[in-house]
């Protein structure tokens, strides 16, 4: 099929070069691109001609477009929305590398926890996406791409703009509806959608990744209206999948969970590890060097003396003989240990008892391996041995055989110890004739924030990293940990992410920042570290007097600013400024038509607080033009800060211009505040987001 869009080799805005087409639609393309300025290959989703000229379509893209400011691991994080010369409007996000979910289980059943941990993923993700008041209204499998193809790296795509491309699907875009009629919870299809509508496509697509099917509802609207009426048919599922199916895909909106936090908080319930079988005990690592000498001894050992065995025919004739031919062995959480099982004979049994106490630093007892016939091989006890091995390297484990099978369990101190042994007993597997099953978690077991802290003061770009005021201080393993701050760019929170990977362990680390920019975050730098003093920055629109918490203006809108403190600070000086998206600094408080700045002069008391304003409305600007009032416009866009600092004295000792470059407010700033910093009584700021 002839694109009527991009084709390779173009380049777009100077910057992205188009590779190859990922995938067509009804309303436009998806295109791999190279981003040719930093090197990073991204994904462009583009509206055809007529569809770029239409103000409906243009608005889902725009609506997509502002979730830019969005970091979360589980969605798709979007960086510009523009047009080309030929008019066409594209949309810029990350390229998510991995086959959809919708292509995976046409392939292969997952099996029910990848099934629970692509549901965790979602869910997150819906938690970042809904707290911006964003529904996606067409969640479904082709749009759930498993990053690198692992459950674990279940990522959201397509927020706004719908396109067919799975096989059955029928993606509908009109003023009442949007989604797939397949997946679409029933109020979708009287044109109504909350939190919950995504919270029922979520429960529909897991069925149809667990059924392998899309769903069948009907050819026509009243079959449709019909089948989504009627509870989805969860038969033959199993706990806890079922219930979890259930529960979101209940047709009445008030019989699903109210909220993705909520449904998030009962599925941790479901896939928090068992830490009753991995134990909570301490047991150093032994290191490298050391398995490499025990690993040799036991197998030489052990290689000699079963191979003389099972060559001569000697085992004991009276022996019983064991089917299956088991081995269990295990290190818990108080440091003991124990070692069960069957052994050929003594000499072999010992050998074993030997490996163990090598492993555990435990000596089993002698009646601890019962003799038996049956052994499944020479190499066996051999391989029982490299196995007890490279268990040492766990913190605590536990090893089960049967014949030529062995599942091992436990804890690793850390994720690259998990991982190395990981890859060695790959490598080992097909050498030694063995299966393995692992269920290994990675430490450390229990983790505080005293020991992130300063991985995050060393990775913070804009301002200090912590935590929401409500998180424990302490994370057990599978619990969720939450950064919150502001940082530079959007890359800063997977270079934290990557960072803090070896240091975290089995956790969910969440990192809900705020996306500012380099001039902001170079004044963030040298503010002083104060509290607010009481003091605070009330926001508004000029036109209705209405407080906007947010701080989102659109194009023509009028943002007005009050600073608020209590009416007992008196003899201070008040300064504010706007760090602006421009590069530049504007002094709005003192200036050249408001020179004073000891707040005993200033603003107005009511009820015990004094409110200064410092940018007005444009209204009270007419009646007064010595007062600040700005307004959004078209090619103004972007953040802004307003920050204001009260000081017992001035902070400056003459008026500083209206305008200035924000390296010399910087330089400024930290010359002033230099062996002043008990000066400070507060400091408090708001960002300005101005929007089109």
């Amino acid at each position: 099929m002839q694109s009527d869009i991009f084709s390779p080799g173009q380049i777009l805005n100077n910057t992205y070069e188009i590779i190859r087409v990922l995938g067509r639609g009804g309303t436009g393309e998806v295109y791999l691109a190279r981003n040719q300025v930093v090197g990073r290959d991204v994904a462009i989703k583009a509206l055809n001609a007529r569809f770029s000229a239409n103000s409906d379509y243009v608005e889902l893209i725009k609506r997509e477009e502002q979730m830019r400011d969005i970091i979360n691991d589980a969605v798709v994080r979007y960086s510009e929305c523009s047009r080309s010369d030929a008019g066409h409007v594209f949309l810029v996000m990350d390229y998510i590398e991995g086959p959809s979910l919708n292509e995976v289980m046409l392939e292969r059943r997952l099996d029910d926890r990848s099934l629970l941990i692509i549901a965790h993923r979602v869910l997150e993700g819906l938690v970042a996406t809904h707290s911006r008041g964003i529904v996606h209204r067409d969640l479904s499998p082709d749009n759930v791409i498993l990053r690198d193809g692992r459950p674990e790296r279940a990522t959201i795509i397509d927020f706004g703009i719908a396109k067919d491309t799975a096989a059955g699907a029928r993606t509908i875009v009109g003023n009442e509806f949007a989604g797939k009629y397949e997946y679409a919870a029933p109020e979708q299809l009287d044109g109504k959608s909350d939190y919950r509508a995504d919270l029922y496509a979520l429960g529909a697509l897991l069925l149809a990744a667990a059924r392998q099917e899309i769903p069948q509802v009907g050819s026509s609207p009243g079959e449709v209206v019909r089948f989504k009426h009627n509870p989805l048919d969860s038969s033959g599922l199993k706990p806890p999948l079922k219930d979890l199916i259930e529960w979101l895909s209940d047709p009445d909106p008030a019989g699903r969970p109210q909220n993705a936090s909520e449904a998030l908080e009962r599925l941790d319930g479901w896939l928090k590890p068992d830490t009753a079988r991995v134990g909570t005990g301490k047991q150093k690592p032994r290191g490298k060097g050391r398995l490499q000498l025990l690993l040799g001894a036991a197998v030489i050992l052990l290689a000699g003396l079963g191979a003389w065995l099972w060559t001569s025919g000697v085992f004991a004739p009276d022996l019983p003989e064991a089917v299956p031919y088991r081995l269990n062995a295990s290190l818990v959480a108080d440091g003991g240990g124990a070692l069960s099982g069957n052994a050929p004979d003594e000499q072999i049994a010992a050998a074993l008892r030997a490996a163990f106490g090598e492993a555990t630093g435990i000596s089993p007892p002698q009646n601890a391996l019962t003799l038996a016939r049956g052994m499944p091989g020479e190499t066996w006890p051999d391989n029982m041995a490299d196995l007890m091995v490279l268990a040492s390297a766990l913190t605590r484990w536990d090893l089960a055989v049967s014949d030529s099978s062995a599942r091992l369990s436990g804890l690793a101190p850390d994720a690259a110890t998990r991982d190395a042994l990981l890859a060695t007993l790959e490598g080992w597997q097909p050498d030694s004739g063995m299966s393995v099953q692992t269920d290994l978690a990675a430490g450390p077991e229990r983790l505080t924030w005293a020991t992130l802290q300063p991985h995050l003061d060393r990775l913070a770009t804009c301002g200090p990293l912590t935590a929401p005021a409500d998180q424990p201080a302490e994370f057990g393993l599978g619990e969720r940990i939450t950064v919150i701050g502001d940082l530079a760019s959007v890359d800063d929170a997977e270079a934290i992410q990557s960072a803090l990977a070896s240091v975290i362990g089995d956790r969910d680390l969440r990192v809900e920042a705020n996306v500012l920019n380099e001039d902001l975050c170079r004044i963030r730098a040298v503010l002083p570290v104060a509290a607010s003093g009481g003091m605070s920055l009330w926001m508004g629109r000029g036109d209705t007097g209405e407080a906007v918490l947010n701080g989102v203006f659109q194009t023509g809108q009028n943002p007005v600013v009050d600073v608020q403190f209590s009416a007992t600070v008196t003899g201070a000086s008040l300064w504010v400024m706007v760090v602006d998206n421009t590069g530049k600094v504007f002094h709005i408080l003192p200036n050249i038509n408001q020179p004073a700045s000891l707040v005993d002069d200033l603003g107005a008391v009511d009820s015990g607080v004094r409110r200064v304003r410092v940018l007005w409305s444009l209204d009270e600007m007419q009646e007064n033009p010595q007062r600040l009032a700005v307004r959004v416009t078209e090619g103004n866009y972007g953040k802004s800060e307003i920050i204001a600092i009260l000081s017992k004295t001035p902070l400056f000792d003459l008026r500083r211009p209206r305008d200035e470059s924000v390296q010399s407010v910087a330089e400024a700033l930290s010359e002033t505040l230099a062996g002043r910093e008990d000066q400070i009584i507060g400091v408090a700021s708001r960002i300005i987001d101005a929007r089109p």
